[in-house]
C-alpha cells in the first residue's frame, strides 16, 4: 500500500477560499488522463460537469485500489449506481447535498413562474413580430405542491410564499416542520386535484421512478402546470406527450428522460413546454460553492472525521 494521501480535484489547489490541509497532496483532473498513479489516490473529486461521468468513473475507480472517499459535487447520485461495487472495501461516498439548493430552487421557481405566465407562448409570438395580448394565470392564491423537502424542496416553498401561493409539502414521511405541515408522498394521489402547480425536487430511488404516472397526471387539473428540476425519471415521459397535447397540462423541465432529450422529441415543440438542459446547479456560485464546500471536507478528511453527506450503500458494497 502507497502511504501518499493522494486528492485529485477538478480545481487547483490555488483556487480555494482558505488553505488546504498540508498533510496531503493535491493533483488537478480534469477527467483526461490521469495526472498521478491512482494507486496512491485516496480522496477523488469527479469532475462535475463531464459529458460522460460514468466513462470517468468507470476508467478509474478499478485501478483507484486504496480510494477512502468518493466526493461528488451533485445532490443526486442515482448514476453512481452501477460503479459501486467498483469501490475498494470501506470506501465511502459522499455528495453535494444542499451545496447548489438554492440556486437550484432559483430556477425551479422561474421555470414555474414562465410557464403559469405563459412566457413561452409570448416568446413564440415574439420571433414573429405578433401583439397578441393573451390572459395566462397568476400564481397568487394557488395550490402548489412541492414534492421532495430537502435543500432545493424547502427552498422552493420559502421562495413560493411571497407569491402568495399556498405551499403543499410532500417528503417521504410525514411530518410537522416550523413551515407547516409536511405529507407522506403516499398522499400524492389525494394532494393532486386540488394542485394548481407541482413542483418535483424528490431524488431519484426506486420509490420514486415513475412517480408521476399517467393515472396521476389524470387526477392533476385543467391547465396545471408540471416543473421537474429533480430527474426525468420520476415523470411517465410518454404520458406527459399525451397530456400536454391534449392541452390538459403545462410542462416546465431542467430535467427528461431521456437525457440529453434527443433532436426530434415531441417535447422540444409541444406548445406549454419549456426546456433547460439540466441546468438548475449550475450559475456563477456552482464554483464558489464548490469550493467552499470542498475546503470543508477535506479538513474533516484530514483530520479524520467522516465527510459530510455520506451516502448509505447497499449490502455488499465498499
Amino acid at each position: 500500500m502507497n502511504d501518499t494521501r493522494a486528492v485529485w480535484l477538478p480545481y487547483r489547489p490555488g483556487d480555494f477560499p482558505g488553505t488546504l490541509p498540508e498533510q496531503l497532496e493535491y493533483h488537478h483532473w480534469d477527467g483526461g488522463a490521469f495526472p498521478a498513479d491512482p494507486a496512491a489516490l485516496r480522496f477523488l473529486v469527479p469532475p462535475p460537469m463531464s459529458a460522460d461521468r460514468s466513462d470517468v468513473l468507470g476508467r478509474l475507480l478499478p485501478r483507484a485500489r486504496w480510494l477512502e472517499v468518493l466526493q461528488v459535487l451533485s445532490s443526486g447520485h442515482d448514476y453512481l449506481r452501477p460503479y459501486l461495487g467498483m469501490l475498494p472495501a470501506g470506501a465511502v461516498v459522499a455528495t453535494g447535498r444542499g451545496v447548489h439548493g438554492e440556486v437550484t430552487a432559483e430556477l425551479a421557481v422561474t421555470l414555474l413562474l414562465a410557464s403559469a405566465r405563459g412566457l413561452d407562448h409570448f416568446l413564440g409570438l415574439q420571433t414573429t413580430g405578433e401583439w397578441q395580448p393573451h390572459t395566462f394565470p397568476t400564481l397568487s392564491g394557488k395550490t402548489v405542491v412541492v414534492v421532495g423537502q430537502g435543500a432545493v424542496g424547502s427552498a422552493v416553498g420559502a421562495r413560493l410564499a411571497p407569491f402568495g401561493c399556498r405551499v403543499v409539502r410532500v417528503a417521504r414521511t410525514a411530518r410537522d416542520t416550523p413551515d407547516g405541515r409536511v405529507h407522506d408522498v403516499r398522499d400524492l394521489s389525494e394532494l393532486l386535484p386540488r394542485a394548481d402547480a407541482v413542483v418535483l425536487c424528490a431524488p431519484l430511488t426506486e420509490e420514486t421512478r415513475g412517480l408521476l404516472s399517467g393515472s396521476r397526471m389524470n387526477l392533476m387539473k385543467e391547465g396545471a402546470v408540471l416543473v421537474n428540476v429533480a430527474r426525468g425519471e420520476l415523470v411517465d415521459t410518454e404520458a406527459l406527450v399525451r397530456q400536454v397535447e391534449r392541452g390538459r397540462l403545462r410542462a416546465a423541465l431542467d430535467v427528461t428522460a431521456p437525457e440529453p432529450l434527443p433532436a426530434g422529441h415531441p417535447l422540444w415543440h409541444l406548445p406549454g413546454v419549456i426546456i433547460t438542459p439540466h441546468t438548475g446547479a449550475f450559475t456563477d456560485a456552482f464554483t464558489p460553492a464548490s469550493l467552499a464546500f470542498l475546503l470543508h471536507q477535506l479538513r474533516r478528511y484530514a483530520a479524520g472525521e467522516a465527510p459530510a453527506n455520506l451516502l448509505p450503500l447497499p449490502a455488499g458494497v465498499a
